[in-house]
């Protein structure tokens, strides 16, 4: 979506960045140019700077709310004649290492805007991904607490999550990747890229990648966010900006807590955010930093044996990104990522059976690309440390050395611990023609822990633009992923890891149609994943345990997708606002199952998924958001309750969120699962029924002396 400026016409214009892009004689016409649409069915961010570009190359840049193309400056030279800076930004977007103009860009990226975040009826981020076509959210309860997200058929372990364009995955287990330090109110938008990208976003982006992008505001401000509901919900978040010259800080907090809608889910948590950030014409740079805090009881969530299970999760995050913008650009970040899990069996009984994990993360890349006759080419290289600390996974400590490594806040020490570094350098050309882009490029990756050196991923991406607003899409690409050290190591009731696991090894091929103008948005595509060496949970014949082990596993799917903006035809005034339709299926297919059928797969996977959202506006200020889920998932599990095999089945949800949104305000109330239908995403973790929650969003500008907003 992009923001309408009103021009004066007593004020002059005065112009002081060109561009050669097609689209710059529009703006000095004072027209919107619509390049996409920002929402849920996005296939190109109409904005400068993308997300997806940081996401490739640690970009620090990012856009400020509804930025639009055009950028308008505060200076204004004399009092007697307002002058109006406008700055003419190209639009680039890009899923490759180097940015493109969006026009060009070499695969579909969905886009969840704030327009989107603001409308839904999401408490979370997993929340926000449910209503993102060909995105498989698995949660034990509300509010995106003990959460697994899967794209493309893959699962938790097989996604690269990123921060601004910081690699936040966690090589502990997945199950921990998205506890963030943020609130979706502190979301400018979530850039979903599917399909195997290890040769742009690094070895562990093997089903596909997601970035979060946080919000700028253009103006100091501050903002605050209360809510409750059913439940004992209640929540609490709030935020203050302060824009000074090139300088923008935006510092966020913010406190949830829940008695839970089944048993032993109840929690609490808390987060705390900073972000500043510095813009120069040849300089960028942004420092972020973050903490969050989560406390919740786990239900049956890693075995039947106990319904009373329970976890402490602790995060921090500090990552620094700067980028020179010349001839050649170049960006660089660097980060650090703890996390401290503290998990038990007896939640009464912590001493019974309790495990202490420890990960902290150290990570560089550095990117340069450059535009020249023939394109445009990218180097890069990344380097990625992953420690683990433990009572339960890695390798032995010396019982003489284990008094050297205390848990903190415990009067335990760790016992066990494991490292490995991995290296990657990537080489990337665009041929960027007419109407063809062809985007080459290959992944050289090396793991301390993985036998046999250097390995080669390659892949290359095509858009033909075949008519106005009609492109066409095929890629290829390889991809790897290292084992978990949950997958390697956790021995516990009912599960036995394997350190002898190889990693997964992926072939992906994808072809897509997408086609968008002002009013609609739509993309059909399918692809295949050839998969070798793929982990997975099985039971082998006359065994009590689960182990982890390889086989190969081939997966196929397809998806669809529209999105309908009714008021670029209507105007704001229309009823209908917006309608999105979606749906994906995805099968999987055991290559060598039909020769050793002597074990149970704990394999599952979502083979139907349909979404249907609309927003609509009922009377002036009041609007109406329905999100309607249909969903199919494929396998079976033990009831521990019936003590008879069950299959997850289809099941259906409908959510509906009513605001009342003013400049500076907005009431909400809304209802999540409004059909109160009780079902599983995990074997033996039930859903809670209908939720209802009720919420104030204020946000005010900060005024200066002179009583203008800054």
């Amino acid at each position: 979506m992009m923001k309408k400026t009103s021009f004066k016409k007593q004020e002059a214009i005065v112009w002081h960045h060109f561009t050669r892009h097609g689209d710059a004689i529009f703006l000095s016409l004072k027209k919107e140019i619509n390049i996409g649409v920002l929402s849920v069915a996005t296939l190109a961010v109409a904005c400068p700077e993308s997300a997806a570009a940081q996401m490739a190359m640690g970009h620090s840049q990012q856009p400020a709310e509804d930025t639009p193309i055009y950028e308008q400056a505060e200076a204004q030279p004399n009092e007697n004649t307002p002058v109006l800076e406008l700055q003419l930004a190209a639009a680039e977007v890009t899923a490759t290492r180097a940015p493109l103009p969006a026009d060009k860009a070499v695969r579909l990226v969905q886009v969840i805007s704030r327009q989107d975040i603001e409308a839904s009826s999401a408490n979370s981020v997993n929340d926000l991904l449910k209503l993102a076509a060909g995105v498989d959210v698995r949660q034990r309860g509300g509010f995106g607490i003990q959460t697994d997200i899967g794209v493309n058929g893959g699962t938790e372990d097989q996604l690269t999550v990123l921060l601004n364009g910081i690699n936040i995955s966690n090589p502990h287990t997945g199950h921990l990747t998205v506890d963030l330090p943020l609130s979706v109110d502190d979301i400018e938008r979530i850039e979903v890229i599917e399909g195997g990208a290890s040769r742009v976003y690094g070895s562990q982006a093997f089903a596909g990648a997601i970035n979060i992008v946080t919000r700028t505001e253009s103006n100091s401000q501050f903002g605050a966010h209360l809510q409750g509901g059913s439940y004992g919900t209640f929540g609490a978040n709030g935020h203050f900006t302060l824009k000074t010259g090139n300088f923008n800080n935006r510092l966020s907090g913010g406190y949830q807590r829940s008695d839970g809608g089944t048993l032993n889910d109840d929690f609490n948590k808390g987060q705390a955010y900073w972000n500043a950030k510095y813009r120069s014409k040849l300089f960028d740079a942004t420092l972020q930093a973050g903490l969050s805090t989560m406390n919740y009881g786990a239900n049956t969530f890693y075995g039947t044996g106990s319904n009373s299970q329970y976890e402490q999760d602790r995060r921090y995050l500090i990552a620094a990104q700067a980028e020179y913008k010349g001839k050649v650009h170049v960006p660089l970040q660097v980060y650090w990522n703890r996390s401290l899990d503290h998990y038990v069996w007896w939640r009464n009984r912590p001493k019974d059976y309790q495990n202490f994990h420890q990960t902290n993360v150290y990570g560089a890349n550095l990117n340069a690309y450059t535009t020249w006759a023939l394109g445009k080419t990218a180097v890069g290289v990344e380097l990625r440390r992953e420690n683990i600390l433990s009572t339960r996974l890695g390798k032995e400590i010396a019982p003489e050395d284990q008094h050297k490594y205390k848990v903190p806040g415990w009067d335990e020490h760790y016992k066990y611990k494991d490292g490995r570094t991995n290296l990657g350098i990537y080489l990337e050309h665009n041929f960027i023609l007419d109407p063809i882009t062809i985007s080459i490029g290959a992944l050289a990756n090396h793991n301390t822990a993985v036998s046999g050196g250097m390995k080669f991923y390659p892949g290359i991406d095509i858009s033909w633009r075949a008519a106005e607003g009609l492109k066409l899409f095929a890629s290829f690409n390889q991809s790897l992923r290292t084992p978990t050290y949950t997958d390697l190591y956790y021995n516990g009731p009912g599960i036995l890891g394997n350190s002898k696991l190889k990693p997964e090894k992926s072939t992906d091929w994808h072809l897509g149609i997408s086609f968008a103008n002002a009013f609609i948005s739509t993309h059909l595509k399918g692809f295949y994943r050839k998969g070798t060496d793929m982990i997975d949970w099985i039971k082998y014949e006359g065994s009590t345990a689960y182990t982890t082990a390889n086989s190969d596993i081939d997966n196929i799917g397809a998806e669809a997708l529209a999105s309908m903006n009714f008021t670029r035809l209507q105007g704001e005034k229309s009823i209908l606002q917006r309608l999105t339709l979606s749906y994906c299926y995805n099968y999987k297919h055991r290559v060598n199952e039909e020769h050793d059928a002597n074990y149970v797969s704990r394999m599952t996977f979502l083979r139907h998924k349909f979404v249907a959202s609309l927003n609509h506006r009922i009377w002036q200020s009041l609007s109406a958001q329905w999100d309607f889920t249909l969903k199919n998932r494929e396998g079976q599990f033990d009831n521990a309750q019936t003590g008879q095999s069950q299959s997850f089945g289809t099941f259906a949800t409908l959510d509906l969120k009513l605001q009342w949104q003013q400049p500076h305000y907005t009431l909400y109330a809304q209802a999540n699962n409004l059909t109160n239908h009780k079902y599983y995403d995990f074997p033996n973790v039930q859903q809670p029924g209908i939720w209802f929650m009720a919420g104030m969003k204020i946000n005010v500008s900060v005024f200066t002396q002179s009583g203008k907003k800054r």
